[in-house]
């Protein structure tokens, strides 16, 4: 998803009006959610009667399915104003590399918030809870339900009170939702846990295509979002391990919760930290 942002979001986004531009993000963003709920109808069907060789038999239908859509899809107006030399492309980049050093900090916190709560969690279900392959499915497919709802629900409010506002109170009330999410006593109150969590980490993540865009000199604006977030997920790609190690000495309860605090918390601050572009117009004649 992250790494088509730059032409992705851009393409849609330049074509909805800048008033409604947050919920459009996390509808964009959402189709990660949907996604995730989708295979994890393939974790409950597939996998107890086929095993996990034919899950990935399963993953080449939507594969497929993309290479189709980006066939069909026409370049944006807005590509077709910025297209440039290669001279004057080279120029904005290395013109602008504070501000993508800033985004690829971004990225890794962020990234560090949607796997450090996602990951590993079927594997705190199963091992910590002892919840069956059922009960983990259904468990994760109504965090990504919450993930959908948060993703519009702060999308909008982005568009009212600004994008780092909108992300940093996401951020902070999942910090609040980690009692609830790692340390619930029954299964209803770990499904209400797991939607209210992913609720507030995907709701953050829904502001993250329209404010990464907005941010982005135009002419890189397909290659600066998708590759600060690429090196995001390098960065993070390490909480998973470190979450493992650290349960294996205590519990992933704790590995989890308390890493995910920390994190919550760092990426409210750099999230404060940066610059935001909320209006900024992709497409010259635009409406607003």
């Amino acid at each position: 998803m992250g790494g088509n942002w730059g032409v992705g979001a851009s393409l849609v986004l330049e074509s909805v009006p800048l008033k409604w531009r947050g919920v459009a993000s996390g509808l964009l963003q959402q189709g990660y959610a949907l996604g995730y709920i989708l295979a994890a109808g393939a974790f409950y069907t597939v996998f107890p009667r086929y095993g996990w060789r034919a899950m990935f038999f399963v993953g080449v239908i939507p594969a497929a399915l993309t290479l189709f859509l980006c066939a069909r899809v026409e370049e944006s107006e807005a590509w077709r104003q910025t297209r440039t030399s290669g001279l004057a492309y080279r120029n904005a980049i290395f013109g602008n590399l504070r501000l993508f050093l800033y985004l690829v900090v971004l990225m890794s916190m962020m990234n560090f918030m949607s796997h450090g709560t996602q990951d590993m969690y079927p594997t705190y279900l199963q091992q910590q809870l002892h919840y069956g392959v059922g009960a983990t499915a259904i468990v994760s497919a109504v965090s990504m339900v919450g993930a959908i709802a948060g993703g519009l629900v702060i999308g909008f409010f982005s568009d009212r009170l600004g994008r780092r506002r909108a992300m940093i109170s996401a951020a902070l009330a999942a910090v609040c939702v980690i009692p609830l999410w790692m340390f619930a006593p029954n299964q209803a109150l770990v499904m209400t846990g797991a939607f209210m969590m992913q609720f507030f980490v995907q709701g953050a993540w829904g502001v993250i295509p329209a404010h990464i865009n907005e941010l982005s000199p135009p002419l890189v604006r397909g290659f600066f979002p998708g590759f600060a977030y690429q090196t995001g997920v390098l960065i993070a790609s390490s909480i998973a391990y470190i979450e493992a190690l650290l349960g294996a000495h205590f519990t992933y309860a704790a590995s989890m919760g308390g890493l995910a605090a920390g994190v919550f918390l760092l990426a409210s601050i750099v999230i404060g930290a940066g610059p935001e572009a909320k209006g900024v117009v992709f497409v010259k004649d635009a409406a607003t």
